[in-house]
């Protein structure tokens, strides 16, 4: 496949550009240590799995064809990142990410949840994979050569945004010691956190 050099230098600055996966995955990091940012980076992975699924069947051409379809979508994401938003904000101080109890372990469960659902609805994603990946497919395939060929890709991007997001999971969890430490900074923390999210529900919303 002479065009998967080109995909796999293509994702890595798709995925490289910031968006909501890469500063959720940072934030979730930086708040709670490095096994949550781990967590929220394999459920943001979670959702592009499903994506790629979701473009290999054709389920992403129904919701693109539909106006209405896509609108819902897209304030469904926004409402998602508003909620974020709010629970940051009054919440209480972040849990120990290294305590080995069954609060945390709950907890860095939700934190996958969360992943998933933001990168679900993010119409962007949608659009990316729609647009995306079948401009470096040959032309004259059988619908057969087709989703194996989009399998491939997908399996691809795949694994470049994991990485990356793995990278990012341990950036977030070295800045924790300098972001974090007192009451004061961690409240701080959780007001620019907040206010991170209802920026980009606003972005979404626009």
């Amino acid at each position: 496949m002479t065009s998967l050099p080109a995909f796999a230098v293509a994702s890595l600055i798709l995925v490289a550009l910031p968006g909501p996966n890469l500063i959720y995955i940072i934030t979730r990091s930086v708040q709670d240590g490095r096994r949550a940012g781990i967590v929220s980076a394999l459920g943001v992975e979670t959702g592009t799995l499903i994506h790629i699924t979701a473009a290999v069947c054709g389920l992403a051409t129904l919701i693109t064809d539909h106006p209405l379809a896509f609108t819902v979508l897209r304030y469904m994401g926004a409402g998602y990142l508003a909620y974020l938003g709010v629970r940051v904000l009054i919440r209480r101080p972040p849990f120990a990410a290294d305590a080995d109890d069954r609060p945390a372990r709950r907890r860095l469960l939700r934190l996958y949840r969360d992943a998933v659902l933001v990168n679900l609805l993010n119409p962007k994603v949608v659009l990316f994979f729609l647009a995306f990946l079948p401009q470096f497919l040959p032309t004259g395939l059988t619908p057969a050569d087709t989703r194996t060929r989009m399998l491939v890709l997908g399996a691809v991007f795949l694994a470049i945004a994991l990485a990356l997001d793995l990278c990012y999971a341990l950036i977030g969890a070295a800045l924790t010691s300098r972001l974090r430490g007192t009451p004061r900074r961690d409240r701080r923390l959780s007001y620019l956190t907040g206010g991170i999210y209802l920026g980009l529900a606003a972005l979404v919303f626009s």
